[in-house]
Order: structure tokens, then C-alpha cells, then sequence
């Protein structure tokens, strides 16, 4: 599956992620006295940063955790945005780019791998859309799972998107800068065509195990 391919346009524009809403892709891993928060969502950068701290608030509070989550959920979420604000303004190359996007990826019960290709020049791309379809063709049920398929597109993204900025960078300093800053490695179209998305449902005793080994190797 992948998004129907758009026109090409190879001059710079302003930086934003390939989709049609802008939306930063955040992750967070947070410990606190052996208690540990893991969470991945999009957020919208235009909400005012007040919104943050209410979020924090409201995540600690539904999930009953210790008060000290707040501060921390709310500073790593406002480094994420930072970091994708610091961008905004810069131009951006895209030019005629198929990309090839991987999914791997444990939520819950279900383990999802994939590999497909993604026009960067399609602004109008939905990957919300994506996973929605992508989890009804596959009969995938856990609603968690669609959001966790449309972060990574989106993280993925960002970071091409990133990347793309670095060559507008170097291509105002050198001709050959574009061509030196390429970052994916091109593939024949059929070969990814072929390739089919791989979903195994574990057993909660296998998900206790996967867990505990996590666990361990964070630690």
C-alpha cells in the first residue's frame, strides 16, 4: 500500500513534514523511581504551549502516576516541539523522491512489519488514513495499533524531512551538495511491490517474556 504519487517539484520550499496536517510526532520514555511511562502521539505545534502542561497534568492524573511525571512529561514534550519549531522557515528539498518507509513495530498482543514506498511530494498524504486501511485490510482490531503505525510513518517522515533541510543547506554552498546528501538508497519499484506486511498475534505469555526481556535490557 502507499499513497497515490503527486507532482514533483524540484525547487526548495519551507520546511514541514509530507503529510497533510503538520503534526510533530513525539515519543516518550520516562522513569522515575523504578516507575516507568512510555507513550507515542502526534501533536499539532500551532497549540499554545500552555496546552502541554495541561496534557501532563491530565496524563498523570489518568494514569495515576506520581506527581513527579508531570514536570518531566511536560519538559521532553516542549524539547520535541523545540526542536521541530527551529525548523520552521528553513527551506527544504524534495524533488522526485519515492522513499521506502519499514514498520516494525510490538503493540499489545501484535507484532507488525512492513515495508512500502511513500511520495515525498505529496502533501495531501494521510498517514492516519494509511493505518486505518492498513489495519482493515489485515483485520486488525486493537485501535492502539493504527495510531502506533501512524507515528512511525510520521517519525520516519520527520526525519527525512530533516535531512531534506540539511541538503537545501548544503546545495546554497556547493553545486555539489545535493548530490553528496542523498539519503535513500534506491530500490527497484517491483521489489518492494512484492513484499507483503507480516502481523503475528503473541500469546500473553509471549508478551510477558518480550516484556521482561525490555525490561531488562533498558535497565
Amino acid at each position: 500500500m502507499k499513497p497515490l504519487p503527486a507532482v514533483a517539484s524540484k525547487a526548495p520550499i519551507k520546511f514541514r513534514i509530507p503529510t497533510a496536517e503538520n503534526l510533530v510526532p513525539i515519543r516518550l520514555d520516562i522513569e522515575i523511581d523504578g516507575q516507568r511511562f512510555r507513550d507515542a502521539f502526534t501533536w499539532n505545534p500551532t497549540d499554545p504551549d500552555s496546552e502541554v502542561v495541561v496534557f501532563a497534568k491530565r496524563t498523570v492524573k489518568d494514569l495515576k502516576l506520581p506527581p513527579a511525571f508531570i514536570t518531566q512529561i511536560a519538559q521532553s514534550i516542549q524539547s520535541q516541539l523545540t526542536e521541530f519549531r527551529s525548523l520552521e522557515g528553513q527551506e527544504m528539498y524534495t524533488g522526485e523522491k519515492l522513499v521506502p518507509l519499514k514498520l516494525d513495530l510490538r503493540v499489545n498482543n501484535t507484532i507488525i512489519r512492513d515495508q512500502f514506498l511513500w511520495d515525498l511530494n505529496n502533501f495531501e498524504s494521510d498517514p492516519e488514513e494509511f493505518a486505518r486501511t492498513f489495519c482493515q485490510d489485515l483485520g486488525i482490531e486493537d485501535p492502539e495499533v493504527g495510531s502506533a503505525i501512524a507515528v512511525a510513518i510520521r517519525e520516519q517522515l520527520y526525519e527525512i524531512a530533516v535531512q531534506s533541510v540539511t541538503t537545501a543547506r548544503e546545495s546554497r554552498v556547493s553545486k555539489k551538495g545535493r548530490r553528496g546528501a542523498e539519503h535513500v538508497t534506491a530500490r527497484k519499484r517491483k521489489e518492494w511491490d512484492m513484499y507483503e506486511p507480516i502481523v503475528d498475534l503473541l500469546s500473553n505469555e509471549e508478551v510477558d517474556a518480550l516484556d521482561a526481556r525490555e525490561e531488562r535490557n533498558a535497565r
